[in-house]
């Protein structure tokens, strides 16, 4: 482990494990029939992307377009159905395979209009086999697009929990983070989702904005505290490569200042929430107390087991992780969803990371560490005939002397408050030298 107290509590977030820009082609072309046909599909997670958005926010390094001409979104869920067709037969026996979750993101997936995405909802279900009204189904939105008739749609086919992307309610620093929104649309919305009767809403917002300071954070809090969301997520800003915010910026070199300042703001946000009934989850995610179960897999969006559909969509075997090709910059993302689009071959993982002994079990070491609820020695031990010491004793000795982890129980390894705080350095540090040698190589796009 290399991390020491020099570095930076902002390195990466660390939403899956290993990044897409770990990823490389599979020359082989492996058959989605042989990479799935010694799984368990018994409890199998859906992801379906849409790979569009009304605007693109400068933060944003998603794989995402703006708008669409007419005629792509029809043509890309034309392309969609032939995928999950594919895919569907590749998983074989009917009465084997079972949908445990659902979700649909991006993107932004209510930029589909309220007749496209009823088809969305109809190619999971019939051509999936998802039952949308009997398992967690998540659904991305933001406030320009979550009309009502399109949350009518979602409300009616299932949708458990709506994620809005509010960000800021001062709309000056909406401004500076290139979201242009009103604060009194991002009301109107809030109301609009309310009134659809979904039951889990969560609002996503962000620290660290130029021109923020913790009075209008705790403002920002407040407002949202105000439609007593069932989630919230607090994420710190980042300025990424290929991004609105980075052409804008002058230095590209490490800034303490901004590191102290968007970790005030997080022990600020993170008190305030808890004062307010929620429990955190992670270093992210806060949810009320009294808020309905999303099931099992409420914060492990990463288990084996995951069938993603769609170009910027991610699908996990035990032995592969496999998508389609990755970029940042406009051109490239126009050209990938071309290709999607046009492709009539979907019988085969295109790119992707094999996933060895090794490999898997870090995997499950950041996928638990990360969360609060931390990691559980004995599972680890069934799982893998060793403890969690056993394999990563030094890197776990090194955050136990920085007063980062807690193991007090000999059983469950737990970060503490101040490691949660740095979960985003924790988590890259615990990336094997492979991954982050793979992803230092990859040539951004």
């Amino acid at each position: 482990m290399t991390t020491d107290q020099r570095t930076g509590p902002y390195q990466h977030y660390v939403y899956a494990y290993p990044h897409k820009t770990a990823y490389r082609p599979l020359p082989e072309r492996p058959a989605l029939t042989s990479l799935w046909a010694a799984e368990d599909k018994s409890a199998l997670s859906l992801y379906l992307h849409i790979p569009f958005c009304e605007i693109r926010c400068g933060f944003c390094n998603l794989f995402t377009r703006i708008g669409a001409p007419d005629g792509l979104t029809g043509a890309y869920l034309d392309a969609l159905e032939r995928q999950a067709d594919a895919v569907r037969e590749a998983l074989g026996d009917t009465d084997g395979v079972r949908f445990a979750t659902a979700a649909f993101g991006g993107g932004t997936p209510t930029f589909l209009t309220a007749p496209e995405l009823a088809r969305l909802c109809d190619l999971a279900e019939h051509r999936m086999g998802a039952d949308l009204r009997a398992i967690p189904l998540s659904v991305e939105a933001s406030p320009a697009t979550a009309t009502a008739d399109r949350l009518a749609v979602l409300a009616e086919r299932g949708t458990t929990r709506l994620s809005l992307g509010v960000q800021s309610f001062v709309d000056s620093e909406a401004r500076a983070a290139v979201r242009p929104q009103r604060r009194s649309d991002v009301e109107e919305a809030l109301a609009r989702v309310r009134e659809a009767g979904i039951p889990v809403l969560n609002i996503d917002l962000i620290y660290g904005i130029d021109g923020q300071t913790e009075r209008t954070w705790l403002h920002s809090l407040d407002a949202a505290l105000a439609w007593r969301p069932e989630e919230l997520y607090l994420y710190p800003l980042y300025v990424r490569p290929l991004t609105g915010l980075d052409r804008h910026r002058r230095d590209t070199g490490a800034d303490p200042a901004w590191d102290e300042q968007r970790l005030r703001l997080y022990r600020a946000g993170r008190d305030h929430l808890l004062a307010q009934g929620y429990v955190q989850q992670s270093m992210r995610m806060f949810r009320r107390a009294d808020a309905p179960s999303q099931g099992a897999d409420d914060y492990a969006c990463q288990s084996d087991g995951m069938i993603g559909l769609g170009c910027g969509a991610r699908s996990y075997t035990s032995r592969l992780h496999y998508s389609f090709d990755y970029a940042v910059g406009m051109h490239e993302i126009r050209g990938i969803i071309d290709d999607y689009v046009a492709s009539t071959d979907f019988a085969r993982a295109e790119v992707g990371h094999r996933m060895d002994a090794g490999e898997t079990r870090r995997r499950h070491l950041l996928q638990s560490l990360l969360q609060a609820e931390g990691l559980d020695g004995d599972d680890y031990r069934a799982r893998f005939g060793a403890g969690p010491a056993d394999d990563f004793g030094a890197e776990l000795d090194v955050l136990a002397g920085r007063g980062w982890l807690d193991d007090s129980t000999g059983v469950r390894l737990r970060l503490t408050p101040d490691g949660l705080a740095h979960s985003d350095a924790i988590g890259p540090d615990l990336f094997s030298p492979a991954v982050r040698a793979a992803m230092a190589a990859y040539e951004r796009k």
